[in-house]
């Protein structure tokens, strides 16, 4: 029997989704039985709580185009991506998205044409985005922000959603970083990139997974590991500090020498000794986390732990 060779991987991570699974499943389905491309989907749970991991298992025993991963643990939406992407088999790419029906599956005809016209990575520009008002006014400021900032040139408004060729993921299998930030990273690699915009739509159900302490994490990683700017704001808060010292010292001599004024030193003391203390436990923080990351790498864990793989429909749990 000759072994299955997809030409292209959906790469699905999945956390919590039971109430989503069976209408992805479902529309996966229908794109593969009436695709041109020869297709799998790697689903990976990342550590479900409820009922997704017995519907994932379930699914691929019965049908072999479903590759399912099952982490040991929950280590969160970008180290599920990577586990995704280091075990799909596309021979051509890989289209990535997340389990919650926001981005539509049926767009990987559109993306791979795209990728036929000679680009490596096509990612999605989310024109419309059917979410609560302060998570589009803070992915809108992150975005612009981050454009300005960082050392690449990350474009607006796209995230994970994205078809990558199959030599863009194998870049990405072997880069190291433990605070990933994704699609960073593969704005990072370069090659041919092109967006194609979508309106984003509500989730099918449930509720989205990244609380806002993920997404300042995740924000997080975007700006220290594509920018120099916050060693650089410390550098400069650092010579605000020095000059406004340096100039106060200036008017207490000039005004003690010409206009014999003593200034009364309590309160302007307690302001520059408060100003100082902040901005060297800004410089301190700033520093630290970049310290930490650098410990965290340096200990070289696995990056993911998988549990259980489904491939072919078999399971192995020697891996």
């Amino acid at each position: 029997m000759p072994v299955f060779t997809p030409q292209v991987s959906f790469v699905i991570p999945v956390y919590n989704e039971e109430s989503n699974l069976p209408m992805l499943v479902d529309r996966i389905v229908k794109i593969m039985d009436h695709s041109s491309i020869q297709l799998e989907a790697v689903l990976v749970d990342d550590g479900s709580r409820d009922n997704s991991r017995q519907i994932l298992q379930q699914l691929a025993i019965s049908d072999s185009r479903f590759h399912v991963i099952l982490l040991s643990r929950n280590h969160g939406h970008q180290l599920a991506l990577t586990a995704g992407l280091s075990v799909a088999r596309g021979s051509e790419g890989i289209f990535v998205l997340d389990g919650d029906l926001q981005d539509p599956p049926e767009l990987v005809e559109t993306f791979y044409n795209k990728f036929k016209e000679g680009y490596d990575v096509v990612y999605a520009i989310r024109e419309k985005r059917k979410e609560v008002f302060y998570k589009r006014f803070a992915y809108f400021i992150f975005y612009r922000i981050l454009k300005k900032i960082a050392n690449i040139e990350i474009p607006l408004d796209s995230g994970d959603f994205s078809f990558i060729s199959r030599r863009v993921v194998d870049v990405l299998n072997k880069m190291p970083e433990e605070s990933r930030f994704i699609r960073g990273m593969r704005t990072w690699i370069g090659f041919k990139q092109i967006g194609v915009a979508y309106d984003r739509q509500e989730r099918a159900s449930g509720d989205s997974k990244y609380s806002f302490g993920k997404l300042v994490q995740l924000a997080l990683n975007g700006i220290y590991n594509f920018s120099e700017f916050p060693v650089k704001f410390v550098m400069i808060l650092g010579g605000l500090a020095i000059s406004s010292s340096v100039l106060y010292l200036i008017s207490v001599i000039i005004k003690k020498m010409f206009f014999d004024q003593v200034i009364e030193g309590f309160t302007a003391l307690l302001f520059v000794v408060i100003l100082f203390g902040g901005i060297q436990l800004l410089a301190i923080g700033i520093l630290g986390e970049y310290i930490l990351r650098i410990f965290f790498q340096s200990k070289s864990r696995p990056n993911f732990i998988i549990e259980t793989e489904i491939l072919d429909g078999k399971v192995n749990k020697d891996i």
